[in-house]
């Protein structure tokens, strides 16, 4: 083993750790020194979005420590960044293993700090970490959570006084004191409890008359409360909230699915509890085909995400995907404030660039500006916070099956995401339609956008130089033409330049660096590839898009718009 490495093994077995941490590495030294290695041999890395990684000993691993020296960075910083002032955090976790203990070893660091924190009593949706943090005047937050990973990971999202997550200068900030803890001796553990509030109930309360208040047609509800509605929280935070919600918005037929209704950190009944994975919203699927239901909803274990069911115009279940979601949230938002007169003359919707262009198509058509930043919800949040008392927000979303839907939440809500979309199916129902009708009208209208994602993992020790490798050719060798069409366009989110591959034309993209790029294509296609940040994995998005003339030419379209996708994978050799 590498002496680095077996050093910091060491400092563990010699350090202020706890007996059973000591006996675990022993037993890893014995027994299976490849997993001790992996625990060791690097620091779990606090990214600009927090912590998360696989639960265990070690420095590389979800802990008590790497939890508690994780928090006392961020305590250091919020005490320089707020000098002489009273410092309010609020914590939340889901129901992962370990997130109560993990939400309440943060609680008794910041706590220990002199800081002044307020900790759900159980466990609660991320989204109303974010909405307390604003609600409470609080200077930060963190919710403990992997969100839809698998059971082993565990996460700790860290926020900031807006209710978003960090972003720069903070972020980075956040991450240089977090990095100058060096040891486990330098976390104040305890000594501050009086400092902890617990809240729950009146938070709750506050949260669900916020959501109320996002409601469009609650009349319409009225006249379609026998809405059914099929829900599904795998085994999630979500139970916590979206019932309550539902029937406050009046909705009365809601049947939940048993088998995930449970919070549990084991997730006994999916391998991802991810409802972009069909696996996951398939025991709802089974419910709501057996009770013929209107819509079917799942969210994620910290209920940021949302995923849908409805009928298709066979009488068969179909699971939407993020954009087609997004697509019917936005669109209904600035059709139906339209119609009531609740519309502004300064409204504004927000998407990520990865997200279908149909949103801008039906902004634009509206007449409402429609901005696009990096994919992340903290972004559309400070983007808010810039456009704020100029601007009016009214919804922002991204493909990954988040929406966020009024401006008094900074980060993607899945709670009242079921809502409003249980008022969609209810709006649509009361006209004697479906969304999935709704959804082909908005092709018809708009246009047909057809969108698709490929994820590639580059494994072994030099996957991410595959994957750099890969960025580098499309940087500097772009295409000029793919799958017959020619490249219009090559958009470079690191160099932040858009360059015009027929005219030589350049400017300056104004959104921070990223590294993704965009290929523009001559028929209106678009290809993204984005690296991840934190393991050799390349995601490419592949939009393609084309007239509908009318609802009946629906199959023979959708058919032709898949082909020209496996056409591009086929031509980029993916």
């Amino acid at each position: 083993m590498d002496a680095a490495i077996l050093a910091k093994v060491q400092t563990w077995l010699d350090g202020n750790f706890d007996a059973e941490t000591k006996k675990t590495i022993q037993q890893l030294q014995a027994e299976n020194p490849n997993e001790l290695a992996d625990s060791f041999y690097r620091n779990l890395e606090f990214g600009t979005g927090g912590l998360r990684g696989i639960m265990g000993v070690g420095s590389n691993r979800m802990n008590k420590y790497t939890v508690g020296m994780a928090t006392q960075g961020f305590a250091n910083y919020l005490k320089q960044t707020y000098p002489g002032e009273e410092i309010k955090v609020a914590i939340a976790h889901d129901s992962r293993n370990n997130s109560r203990f993990f939400a309440e070893t943060t609680a008794n660091v910041f706590a220990a700090n002199g800081l002044k924190v307020f900790l759900f009593e159980a466990l609660r949706p991320t989204p109303e970490l974010s909405f307390s943090i604003r609600h409470l005047g609080c200077k930060a937050g963190v919710v403990c959570t992997a969100s839809h990973n698998p059971k082993e990971y565990n996460g700790y999202k860290a926020y900031w006084n807006d209710g978003g997550q960090l972003v720069p200068p903070h972020d980075k900030n956040v991450i240089a004191e977090v990095e100058k803890i060096a040891s486990v001796d330098e976390v104040k553990w305890n000594g501050g409890e009086a400092n902890i509030t617990l809240i729950g109930k009146e938070i709750d309360e506050a949260y669900i008359k916020m959501v109320k208040s996002l409601s469009v047609y609650p009349e319409v509800i009225e006249r379609q409360k026998d809405l059914k509605i099929v829900y599904t929280p795998i085994h999630g935070t979500g139970i916590k909230l979206v019932p309550d919600v539902l029937k406050a918005f009046g909705f009365s037929n809601v049947t939940i699915v048993d088998e995930q209704s449970i919070p549990d950190g084991n997730f006994p009944t999916v391998h991802y509890p991810n409802p972009e994975e069909s696996e996951a919203m398939s025991i709802g699927l089974k419910k709501a085909r057996e009770i013929d239901a209107d819509i079917l909803l799942g969210t994620d274990p910290d209920a940021d995400r949302v995923g849908i069911g409805v009928k298709d115009n066979d009488g068969n279940w179909v699971l939407m995907n993020g954009n087609q979601t997004a697509v019917l949230a936005f669109n209904y938002m600035i059709e139906a404030r339209k119609v009531k007169g609740l519309a502004q003359p300064n409204d504004m919707v927000v998407k990520t660039i990865v997200t279908t262009e149909m949103i801008d198509e039906i902004a634009r058509q509206s007449n409402i500006s429609c901005y696009n930043v990096l994919t992340g919800f903290k972004w559309i949040a400070e983007l808010i916070k810039e456009k704020e008392g100029k601007e009016n927000y009214v919804v922002g979303g991204e493909e990954s099956y988040g929406l966020m839907i009024g401006s008094q939440i900074r980060d993607k809500d899945a709670v009242s995401a079921v809502a409003l979309l249980c008022e969609m199916a209810a709006y649509e129902k009361d006209k004697g339609r479906s969304l999935f009708q709704k959804l082909i009208d908005l092709y018809v209208q708009y246009g047909f956008y057809k969108e698709h994602l490929i994820s590639i993992t580059k494994k072994g020790m030099d996957g991410q130089q595959q994957i750099a490798a890969m960025m580098e050719g499309y940087r500097n060798n772009p295409a000029q033409s793919i799958n017959g069409s020619p490249v219009v366009q090559l958009l470079d989110y690191e160099l932040r330049k858009g360059r015009n591959l027929q005219t030589g034309e350049q400017w300056e993209i104004q959104l921070p660096k990223s590294n993704v790029l965009q290929f523009i294509l001559a028929d209106g296609s678009k290809i993204s590839a984005r690296p991840s940040g934190t393991e050799p994995k390349i995601k490419f998005y592949f939009s393609v898009n084309t007239k509908l003339p009318n609802a009946a030419s629906f199959k023979q379209v959708s058919e032709e718009l898949d082909n020209r996708i496996k056409g591009i994978i086929a031509d980029m050799n993916l």
